[in-house]
């Protein structure tokens, strides 16, 4: 009896997983169903988002959008949402009590907004970070108005600061210290005694200016992006310098940002606005005027800031010593390290909690009520006090949310997509 012996000359095709471990039903039974405490606490859960929804569609499907008051939404179903107020008054949330005639400049600076932002969130596009650069000043003239030189003498002189210290760099001497000290000299002489005869010298030669609005007319979601953007922008580099202070091995310097960092985290935010507010006119002398919207501006940076630096730090432990003993083997100083091997490492370990500091301070911008400056909740309040629609409560409230949602759900997906770009995990 002959043997045959078979060779397989051909490899056989994977068969395809079952259709309960991927796709949709996968998803489901991994995350969902994966055993029995999870199923239970997924019935509960949907059970809990029914009553809310059972309810809160209706409401909200059949709302009132073109009514002129409460009390008409009342007569017409009272068991549904009275939206006309956001159809009344959604400028009045947007803007604040900003003039009607000026609605464009807010409007012009968000589109402005979103435009600098993608160079810095978009490395593709970096080629056009120059418009971020010049976005800070012309944001302040389109919401504030006056003349553009008084915004645009800034940019002149550390654009002349600029070429001092590469100046000095090339031809006075090779030092970098001494190069800045004398750029840091000519900015202080320049703003000193040439910046408002170069500013008026200006202003007659090529006059260009916007009416101006005065700070307490900025409200509404304007207000929030104001206060916001410009403390998330303005205390990253401050948290990443407390946080590199704070590890510092000279005792001033250490001590300094210490005391900062843990003072500014010991007082709740709202004190520190009171404290602008009111409180720091008293230490200003006689016939200062110092924009409110500034001061807040400078405390929720400073409060930022402290938990930035904090969150920076953990960064800077989480990463092992010996990359600071491989970037010292290099011969690099200790400026170069942090730039190229230490800082990039550190930031990419601490993503999440720096986007969850930005989303915190987004929304800490409502305590701005507190201390009068209308904000959407603060003018919440005041379409409530009237007597149109006095007595409305979730709509606005409901519309408001929803735009907080929508900036913050934004930062949160951003990150996630950093992350994945950064591979934090690996």
């Amino acid at each position: 009896m002959s043997k045959i012996a078979f060779v397989q000359k051909n490899k056989i095709p994977p068969s395809p997983a079952p259709i309960s471990e991927v796709g949709f039903i996968g998803w489901v039974k991994q995350n969902l169903f994966s055993s029995w405490f999870n199923s239970l606490l997924t019935l509960i859960s949907i059970y809990f988002i029914f009553i809310i929804l059972r309810d809160f569609i209706p409401w909200a499907w059949g709302g009132h959008w073109n009514t002129k008051s409460l009390r008409e939404c009342l007569d017409l179903n009272p068991d549904v949402a009275c939206f006309s107020v956001l159809t009344a008054r959604w400028k009045q949330l947007l803007f604040g009590l900003y003039p009607a005639e000026e609605y464009w400049r807010p409007t012009v600076t968000f589109i402005f907004l979103i435009l600098s932002m993608i160079p810095i969130l978009f490395p593709k596009y970096f080629k056009f970070f120059w418009f971020s650069v010049i976005y800070p000043g012309l944001a302040i003239w389109l919401l504030w108005g006056g003349s553009i030189w008084g915004v645009g003498i800034v940019y002149i002189g550390l654009s002349l600061g600029i070429f001092t210290f590469i100046l000095l760099l090339k031809l006075v001497s090779k030092n970098t210290v001494l190069s800045g000290i004398g750029a840091l000299i000519f900015l202080i002489v320049f703003f000193m005694f040439l910046s408002n005869y170069l500013v008026n010298f200006l202003n007659i030669i090529l006059p260009i200016a916007l009416p101006p609005v005065e700070s307490l007319k900025m409200g509404g979601f304007t207000l929030s992006l104001i206060v916001g953007i410009t403390g998330i922008v303005a205390s990253f580099p401050i948290g990443i310098l407390l946080a590199l202070g704070r590890q510092s091995n000279l005792p001033i310097i250490k001590m300094i940002c210490v005391g900062f960092i843990e003072f500014i985290r010991g007082v709740p935010l709202i004190t520190l606005l009171f404290v602008a507010s009111v409180l720091l006119n008293y230490f200003l002398p006689p016939g200062t005027n110092f924009d409110i919207v500034l001061r807040v501006i400078i405390m929720v940076t400073f409060f930022s800031a402290a938990y930035m630096a904090e969150v920076i730090r953990g960064g800077l432990a989480g990463l092992p010593l010996g990359q600071h003993e491989a970037s010292a083997s290099l011969g690099l100083t200790y400026w170069q390290s942090q730039r190229l091997v230490i800082m990039p490492q550190a930031l990419k370990i601490s993503i999440p909690g720096i986007v969850n500091t930005f989303i915190g301070l987004f929304k800490d911008t409502t305590l701005v009520s507190i201390i009068s400056l209308r904000d959407p909740v603060g003018l919440a309040s005041t379409i409530r006090a009237d007597q149109t629609w006095n007595g409305i409560y979730w709509e606005l409230y409901v519309a408001i949310g929803l735009m907080f949602f929508i900036f913050c759900f934004g930062m949160s997906q951003y990150s996630q997509y950093l992350e994945r770009k950064l591979k934090t995990d690996k």
